[in-house]
C-alpha cells in the first residue's frame, strides 16, 4: 500500500483533503475496514504470485514475499 492508496482510502472513509479531520468512530472503523480489505487482497496476490501453474506454493517463498512487502 502506497501513499496514494492511503489517501484514496482516507477519502473513501470521509477524511477531508489536506486536513486531519476526525470523523468519529464510524469514520475510523470504515477506514480500518478499507485498509483490512486492501491487505487481504494484497495477501491473496502474494500467494498467487508465488504459486505454480497447479496452484501449489512454497511456504518459504510466500513468507519471504510478505517480509519484503513489510520493508517497503
Amino acid at each position: 500500500m502506497d501513499r496514494d492508496d492511503i489517501i484514496r482510502m482516507a477519502r473513501e472513509a470521509g477524511f477531508a483533503d489536506g486536513v486531519v479531520d476526525i470523523v468519529g468512530f464510524e469514520g475510523f472503523a470504515n477506514f480500518a475496514n478499507l485498509v483490512a480489505a486492501n491487505e487481504r487482497e494484497e495477501c491473496g496476490w502474494i500467494v498467487l504470485d508465488n504459486s505454480d501453474a497447479e496452484g501449489i506454493c512454497c511456504t518459504d517463498d510466500v513468507l519471504e514475499a510478505f517480509r519484503q512487502r513489510g520493508e517497503k
